[in-house]
């Protein structure tokens, strides 16, 4: 294995998980949060999401195409999600330092039946990328091959080719996201 992966699995296994509970009186029943081990997939075990377009928390429109050509970090999220608030200062962090390398960073907002407390979200953790809007859980669909679309938090890594190249299922810092992308980046 080599230093860098086991530098990042280190890191991924220190983080503390909790499962993702729904506040009284939501409709968010079923969903599981991951034990946050590292996935980095092998080149040859890639796969392109489905096309995923749609609108964004703040009334923008998004496309994966749109980032076609770059690696890309994807974040699943919910406002009422206890991990998701854990998470939300170093993904903020990890946003503005994988910036300055030219990595974009987007959320997926899913099964939020509260935009305004989605909006607050952003506000208060001071969210520097934009969330697609994704209210019955369809665009998860699009990561069908890579992605359980009941996992929440969830973090993907697509390479420069648009192709799932890691994951973490559960809650990820900022260090261990880093550390990911930078592997993921290095790669021939």
């Amino acid at each position: 294995m080599p230093v860098r992966r086991s530098m990042t699995l280190g890191l991924a296994a220190m983080g503390l998980v909790a499962a993702c509970a729904a506040p009284e009186g939501t409709n968010q029943a079923g969903f599981i949060s991951g034990d946050g081990i590292v996935q980095v997939l092998q080149s040859g075990e890639r796969q392109r999401p489905q096309p995923l377009d749609g609108d964004t928390l703040d009334g923008g429109q998004l496309s994966l195409d749109d980032y076609r050509g770059e690696p890309l970090v994807i974040n699943v999220w919910a406002h009422w999600c206890g991990p998701c608030r854990s998470e939300a200062p170093d993904l903020a962090g990890a946003a503005r330092v994988l910036a300055e390398d030219d990595v974009s960073m987007i959320g997926i907002n899913t099964r939020e039946t509260d935009s305004a407390g989605a909006r607050a979200f952003v506000r208060e953790f001071d969210i520097p990328y934009p969330s697609l809007v994704d209210e019955d859980g369809t665009a998860l669909l699009a990561f069908t091959d890579s992605l359980p679309p009941n996992a929440i938090p969830s973090t993907l890594i697509l390479d420069a080719d648009g192709r799932v190249a890691g994951r973490v299922l559960g809650e990820v810092s900022e260090a261990t996201l880093l550390a990911l992308v930078e592997e993921i980046g290095s790669e021939p």
